[in-house]
């Protein structure tokens, strides 16, 4: 089978996710990709160059029997504009995220425009895919918020359409790539010596709360609890002054800081960890978050957004080992507080590494394939 994907944003985390698929699907996967920046135009633009770039492949001999999608593209505007050349190619769109309830800073509307361009290719897809059932839920329950706001024809009946047409796949994770700096040498503390490692490596913005990540270890500092700390997220223009605070307060302390671009570096440090820790505000799945646990860090959760999901339920509050989901902030300084103190202890890394296996690509792009069949087998039905 032939699969057109399209991705207006080729960078980070999307980009891996797209080369991994390629590289693992059984299909033929042929990317039709942007650059990754200017997101904004990509959504209100980006249409326009896909389609180029769509009739442009088609005409130099590759036939799609699917039309793959992600949450960026203007889906509409593509199989408009690519017309004859995608025919009744029938299209999945699949959301990595959304912007009906992408958290906005406090200083910042909401630009509805992008919001009604996710809602029109979720419309126009075969088949609609969110990449966590929470995504999924929290999508669904925005929608009709976002249609009422409209002063007539709102058109609500096409929520129950799409969520009909929905499903949940988890994205796939080239975890294995890990492997092979899983030596002895990595520098992970030896039970009783040097203080455990805390590692930060989300991305240093607004939505993953690294306030909220830097309050809690500064309580834990004023009391005493030992620790080191590893800050390896990706951050852009600006760094938060959060971090600029912790540089200043935890110099001797921090092993690493600022983004670890090359991945040998990057494995090692999660493999040196002993914690990762999320205060997130809003997450639509957690990837890095996933490899570090697969690296052998114990995660330490907010009980909510993507994250019981993704943990097997028998881990959340795991008997003889330190709790993995937290509730509030009182409940992650005492779980932070008893990992850090060795009063409580993590998971064995090889239970660890068990808890995300199944995302590997290596086992989990059949589940992609799987999917592709299902929606070229099946007619065509437009919402």
């Amino acid at each position: 089978m032939n699969v057109l994907a399209l991705e207006p944003w080729h960078s980070g985390s999307r980009r891996r996710f797209l080369d991994g698929l390629a590289e693992h699907s059984t299909h033929d996967i042929r990317s039709v990709t942007m650059p990754g920046r200017f997101w904004q135009w990509r959504m209100e633009g980006g249409g326009v160059t896909l389609a180029q770039k769509v009739r442009s492949v088609v005409d130099d001999g590759f036939r799609p029997d699917l039309l793959f999608a992600t949450d960026m593209v203007n889906l509409p505007a593509v199989l408009s504009l690519a017309r004859p050349h995608l025919d009744d190619v029938p299209a999945v769109v699949y959301f990595h995220e959304n912007q009906l309830t992408y958290p906005v800073p406090p200083d910042e509307e909401r630009e509805r425009a992008y919001a009604i361009t996710n809602y029109l290719s979720a419309l126009a897809a075969d088949r609609v895919v969110f990449n966590t059932q929470s995504h999924f839920d929290e999508f669904t329950e925005a929608l009709p918020q976002l249609l009422r706001d409209f002063p007539d024809f709102t058109n609500m009946h096409t929520v129950r359409d799409i969520r009909d047409k929905s499903t949940v796949l988890h994205p796939g994770i080239d975890l294995a790539a890990h492997d092979e700096y899983r030596s002895a040498d990595t520098g992970r503390t030896p039970r009783g010596t040097a203080p455990p490692v805390v590692l930060w490596n989300q991305r240093w913005e607004y939505d993953k709360n690294p306030s909220g990540f830097f309050r809690m270890m500064n309580r834990l500092d004023d009391a005493e609890v030992p620790f080191r700390l590893i800050l390896a997220g990706k951050h852009f223009h600006e760094q938060p002054e959060a971090f600029e605070r912790a540089f200043e307060r935890y110099a001797g302390r921090i092993l690493h800081y600022g983004y670890a671009e090359d991945f040998d570096q990057y494995s090692r440090l999660l493999h040196r960890a002993d914690v990762v820790v999320s205060t997130a505000r809003h997450e639509f799945f957690g990837g890095a978050i996933q490899e570090a646990i697969y690296c052998g860090c114990h995660p330490v959760l907010p009980n909510r957004l993507s994250y019981p999901e993704l943990i097997p339920e028998t881990h959340h509050r795991p008997l003889l080992h330190a709790p993995i989901l937290y509730d509030d902030a009182d409940h992650l300084f005492a779980v932070l507080r008893s990992i850090l103190q060795r009063e409580e202890r993590p998971l064995p890394p090889d239970t660890l590494r068990q808890m995300p296996a199944p995302l590997d690509w290596g086992a989990h792009a059949a589940d992609y394939d799987d999917l592709f069949e299902t929606v070229v087998e099946q007619p065509l039905t437009p919402a």
